[in-house]
């Protein structure tokens, strides 16, 4: 196993990538040597790339209509876990903040993450 260190650049960062594929392609037995570099070099480049390349969360009205592009569902499917038709479009429209019941619903109903949801709210209401 080679000696393990943080990665601190591009360069390093490329480094570990090719040696993380050559360990790949070498499909190495669970618990050896190469198994245990393999899953420490992985925790390294993500440890990495998310101290470089941070990604925000969703906007949480894009998530909800992605969820809704997914299930193929209407604005007035979400009355139930929204309120009213109005409601819906204004939530969908920016012009109402999420609720936590609302959160909670869509939470239950729709699996989209609550903290995705709350993320962003310049306001939350109860």
């Amino acid at each position: 196993m080679q000696q393990m260190r943080v990665i601190k650049s591009g360069a390093e960062h490329e480094q570990a990538l090719n040696r993380l594929m050559t360990l790949m392609q070498l499909d190495p037995v669970e618990n050896s040597p190469q198994a245990d570099e393999l899953e420490l070099l992985a925790l390294l480049i993500e440890h990495y790339e998310q101290q470089q390349y941070p990604v925000d969360p969703p906007d949480p009205i894009d998530a909800i209509r992605f969820r809704m592009d997914q299930m193929e569902m209407s604005q007035r499917e979400l009355i139930p876990y929204i309120g009213s038709a109005s409601k819906v479009s204004d939530v969908l429209n920016r012009k109402r903040p999420l609720s936590i019941s609302m959160i909670r619903r869509l939470t239950q109903g729709l699996g989209i993450s609550a903290a995705i949801q709350s993320h962003r709210q310049t306001s939350i209401t109860t």
